[in-house]
């Protein structure tokens, strides 16, 4: 995906635009994954975020059921849908979504109390794959941004260990710095592996990173 310079896309500035958002747009325009993105049909730069996890994980080999928590735009399901084209899927984001064929989606916000159950009763079996890729809206105070993030990840692993099928995955978008050492605890006690890794499609300027962990241990029978 090299592009020359020669090739770079000139923004041609408007007195009204402000500064931060013509440094996105001029990086949107630029930027190697968002124009592969565009011609492979893929809905966001992200999609390749979890290819080259899985390439790496091997998350999607075994999938069969798939929950997308954060699911917008669709990119993470677009190559779930790809690589897995008999899974089930599902998935759950506070914004609009266009429909993707073979994925059931939800606008409602995960932290609800009725999206669990909403989302499993879609599913209709016990996910062996969950995808997180949410984020707060960011505040610009990193220590808070990093709390209110950490706020959806801990909601998200207590939805894997409650729902996860014995073997299952779970993969969750973390800030630089990784998960807090009680979570990490938490993911390594019922997990036989776990990791966090940075793939290279995430911006080399972003702080994200993203825990993986496989081989969920299952819950104790009542």
């Amino acid at each position: 995906m090299s592009r020359s310079g020669n090739d770079r896309q000139k923004l041609h500035s408007g007195k009204k635009r402000k500064a931060s958002s013509a440094r996105w747009l001029a990086r949107q325009l630029n930027d190697p994954y968002v124009i592969q993105a565009k011609a492979d049909g893929y809905r966001s730069r992200s999609a390749y975020k979890l290819r080259e996890l899985d390439e790496k994980f091997g998350l999607l080999k075994s999938a069969n059921a798939v929950i997308d928590l954060g699911i917008a735009p669709g990119g993470w399901s677009q190559i779930v849908a790809e690589v897995r084209p008999q899974a089930r899927i599902v998935g759950i984001d506070l914004l609009d979504v266009d429909p993707l064929p073979g994925v059931t989606i939800f606008k409602m916000d995960f932290m609800d109390d009725a999206a669990p159950d909403a989302l499993m009763e879609a599913l209709g079996q016990e996910p062996d794959l969950i995808l997180s890729d949410m984020a707060a809206n960011t505040v610009g105070h990193k220590q808070t941004d990093h709390l209110r993030t950490m706020g959806l990840v801990e909601t998200a692993v207590d939805f894997a260990i409650k729902t996860l099928a014995p073997g299952g995955d779970f993969v969750a978008k973390v800030f630089a710095g990784g998960t807090d050492t009680a979570l990490l605890n938490l993911l390594k006690q019922n997990f036989r592996a776990v990791k966090h890794a940075k793939p290279p499609a995430s911006r080399k300027d972003s702080s994200e990173w993203y825990v993986i962990a496989q081989g969920f241990k299952g819950r104790e029978k009542v």
